[in-house]
């Protein structure tokens, strides 16, 4: 019985991919011309999906267009970046603005302070802040900076981690990872994580961690296992360095403020600056103030784009109108909602399918759940995320290839019922092959 069901999913995915080829000429003809010049077709890995990826043509509000026509409700949000949506006003504005003020100015500008001041507000580990120009760049800083300050060489991350292009943990790793000394612990395993901490103290400079894991499923993080790093890295004189480039989003302050847990350092990225290319560290003042270029031992930290106007406006726009501290806890809120009633669809129609996250923030898996370590995605059943998204697709409906969804202010109660309304249709017309076994 379960090889005739793996028999009946693999037809039904190969019936349901050639739907999709037949039904997008113009997006294979884009994503053939794309291929001349780009490897695959891509510039951006996380993008890409068989047989072919989707090519936007147009995006507003909660919507985008693809070359061939086909609209769909966006509940990707840009992975996390676009909580805002494809054409907020506020943001729109800021932008206008900041063409008037200029491009490119090559010196300090008015609005810089302005954004610094806001993000010090709003996220209480941060007393200090330096801008860079993307997530990637702020966890490489803090990194190092880490290891400046301890005189240590070795970074702690965890498995399924994700802090950027240079530095992905799933699998095996890249081999493209920033050539760091690692130790690689198990996330939310409190005993083996000390162990590791403890073993690997005279060594270590900082310990790397998202408050939830987000390229790695999004299980987000038990609040023991996280009070844990804080006190074993204090005991240490180890950094703990935070990655809130995903989870900044949560409640009124980012994750840590939910948990009560403040990081020597923490990271953030493009949403802050309003879905331009930003991103963040920052944290104590006592570490920060070395990059204060006034003084004779000021540690470098260079990037044309840091203060860039564009960024500086929308990153303002971003965090005093369109997504205040009020505004966040609201998505945070209905996010979980959101997530609860799709778990309610896996449980009414007895599927082998789960949704795990926090907040706004979520991940569907090919597994029954719960989800907590990466080893619980073991079991999970590849085939059946591609279904539903190619099925999903079909109906008018976008969400990451390997099931993330990240909701944006632009998307209405309404929209969020029509979604469910689909999801439960398409798992009921699936029924027969992803029942638990």
């Amino acid at each position: 019985m379960p090889m005739l069901r793996n028999q009946s999913i693999d037809a039904a995915l190969e019936d349901a991919r050639k739907g999709y080829r037949l039904k997008r000429p113009k997006t294979f003809a884009a994503h053939e011309q794309a291929a001349r010049h780009l490897p695959g077709g891509n510039t951006r890995t996380v993008l890409y999906h068989g047989p072919f990826p989707i090519r936007v043509a147009h995006g507003e509000g909660a919507y985008i267009t693809d070359a061939d026509g086909h609209r769909y409700l966006n509940l990707l949000g840009e992975y996390t970046a676009g909580v805002f949506g494809h054409s907020h006003p506020a943001i729109r504005q800021a932008i206008g603005e900041a063409m008037e003020v200029g491009l490119n100015l090559g010196a300090h500008n008015l609005a810089e302070g302005r954004l610094g001041e806001l993000v010090t507000a709003r996220f209480p580990a941060i007393e200090r802040v330096r801008f860079t120009n993307s997530g990637t760049e702020a966890n490489l800083m803090a990194v190092s900076l880490a290891r400046h300050e301890t005189g240590r060489d070795k970074v702690m991350v965890f498995a399924g981690g994700y802090h950027g292009a240079l530095m992905y943990f799933a699998g095996n790793g890249s081999p493209l990872n920033a050539p760091f000394p690692y130790a690689v612990g198990v996330y939310n395993d409190i005993d083996k994580t000390r162990d590791l901490i403890r073993h690997e103290a005279d060594a270590l400079a900082c310990v790397l961690v998202e408050p939830m894991l987000g390229s790695g499923g999004c299980g987000p993080g038990d609040v023991a296992f996280l009070e844990m790093l804080r006190e074993e890295t204090a005991s240490c004189g180890v950094q703990l360095i935070f990655d809130e480039v995903m989870t900044s989003r949560f409640g009124r302050g980012g994750a840590h403020s939910m948990v009560g847990i403040t990081p020597d350092l923490l990271t953030l990225g493009k949403w802050v600056g309003g879905g331009m290319s930003f991103g963040a560290f920052g944290g104590r003042a006592d570490i920060m103030e070395r990059f204060d270029p006034s003084s004779t031992a000021a540690l470098p930290h260079a990037g044309t784009f840091n203060n860039n106007t564009l960024s500086m406006h929308a990153g303002i726009a971003a965090l005093s109108e369109a997504f205040t501290a009020e505004k966040a806890l609201a998505l945070h809120e209905l996010g979980e909602t959101v997530r609860d009633r799709i778990n309610q669809v896996f449980s009414r129609h007895d599927v082998g399918m789960c949704a795990s996250g926090s907040g706004s923030l979520m991940t569907i898996h090919g597994v029954a759940g719960p989800v907590r370590r990466v080893r619980d995605l073991q079991a999970s059943d590849d085939r059946a995320k591609e279904l539903l998204f190619l099925d999903l697709l079909d109906r008018g409906f976008y969400i990451a290839r390997r099931g993330f969804i990240a909701l944006s202010l632009a998307l209405t109660a309404s929209e969020l019922d029509d979604f469910l309304d689909a999801l439960d249709d398409c798992i009921s017309l699936r029924r027969p092959l992803l029942e638990s076994d």
